[in-house]
């Protein structure tokens, strides 16, 4: 795994790594809350190594990481009340379970439905720009592993062509997760409180 550090004009390095991505291949890259194993999330061969990588079951379905709402929209149904959070928290730490529309079956475990999310780092919103399309944004360790927060705790063994380095990312907070495909439904309190999500869909 080649490690590539972000300083000051890191474009060069984001063009690597998202021709990396456009080929198949993984990349471990920096979000607001931890290191994430990135693949093309439009490309099955990249899922099915990112679950190999982390000895991930496949029925456990991977999340995507979008650059912005207008992608957001291309690849996930928003009702009215997921469009109020999205409008209020992204980029964020906020991921929205969402009815999905065009993606792979094996990225969804062969659900409707699909976990998203626009991280509030510029290194990974870049990154998904220049791809072009979804990234999948899943942590780099192994299933069952804490969350990295440094290129140092992320396993050599997941196979990542490249690894982007921003140092150390600080807290290990995970993301928010709110269920849309039903009545709203937080299924994981991370950095955004549970009563700042109801209160703001009411």
């Amino acid at each position: 795994m080649e490690v590539l550090k972000l300083n000051r004009d890191y474009s060069g390095s984001l063009r690597r790594a998202s021709g990396v991505l456009k080929r198949g291949e993984l990349v471990v890259y920096p979000t607001d809350t931890l290191y994430a194993l990135g693949g093309n999330a439009l490309n099955e061969k990249a899922a099915l190594k990112v679950y190999e990588a982390k000895k991930r079951s496949l029925s456990k379905p991977l999340p995507i990481a979008v650059s912005d709402l207008r992608m957001m929209e291309k690849y996930a149904y928003l009702d009215r009340d997921a469009k109020t959070l999205a409008d209020k928290y992204l980029p964020g730490a906020l991921t929205l379970i969402l009815e999905k529309k065009n993606l792979p079956a094996l990225l969804t475990s062969d659900l409707d439905k699909v976990a998203v999310r626009i991280p509030a780092n510029s290194a990974a919103l870049e990154l998904v720009r220049l791809v072009g399309g979804p990234v999948i944004t899943t942590s780099a360790n192994f299933t069952g592993e804490p969350p990295p927060v440094s290129i140092a705790e992320v396993p050599r063994e997941l196979g990542a062509e490249i690894a982007l380095d921003q140092g150390n990312l600080g807290e290990r907070v995970p993301s928010t997760i709110v269920d849309f495909t039903g009545e709203p439904r937080i299924v994981r309190e991370g950095k955004i409180k549970a009563d700042e999500i109801l209160s703001a869909v009411g």
